[in-house]
């Protein structure tokens, strides 16, 4: 990967959190808990998701840069929102959501050619670099701000 498209994705990766806090606040605390179908997550349940999501994604970064080809196992997200209460509270997953995001979005920047091409093994996927893990989380915290949005209908659609 260029550096030039590392420095977009991380800069897309460190906009994450703005993009879901201003969908959430489009969307309006009374629709939270409103879901754009049935068996769809709500504005609620996307922040916890988010937030499971960042801490399990900052851990599979660590790992691949700390330990030698770990495997980065793979997590049942729907089973997460059934056990973990997903209708609590958001404030504190929120919180969470942006500081593992913050405290790795500095980790990145200080990445040496060499790290970067570090690899682990996903268990769904196979072969799973830095680079690959930074794809998938620099675009992750935008898709869920427009599932926010679609939730209540804040989309405009």
């Amino acid at each position: 990967m260029e550096e030039a498209r590392r420095r977009e994705l991380i800069a897309k990766y460190l906009d994450g959190y703005r993009a879901v806090t201003e969908a959430l606040e489009r969307l309006g605390a009374e629709r939270l808990d409103v879901r754009a179908a049935p068996g769809e997550w709500s504005a609620r349940e996307i922040v916890h998701h988010l937030a499971d999501a960042e801490m399990t994604g900052a851990i599979r970064l660590r790992r691949l840069l700390a330990e030698e080809r770990p495997e980065i196992v793979a997590y049942d997200e729907e089973e997460y929102a059934r056990r973990l209460h997903y209708d609590r509270p958001l404030g504190a997953s929120l919180e969470a959501f942006d500081a593992a995001r913050r405290a790795t979005a500095e980790l990145l920047e200080h990445l040496t050619a060499t790290e970067w091409q570090r690899e682990g093994t996903h268990s769904e996927t196979g072969r799973y670099t830095v680079e690959a893990w930074l794809e998938v989380y620099a675009e992750h915290a935008h898709d869920h701000a427009a599932q926010v949005l679609r939730t209540g209908g804040a989309d405009g659609a």
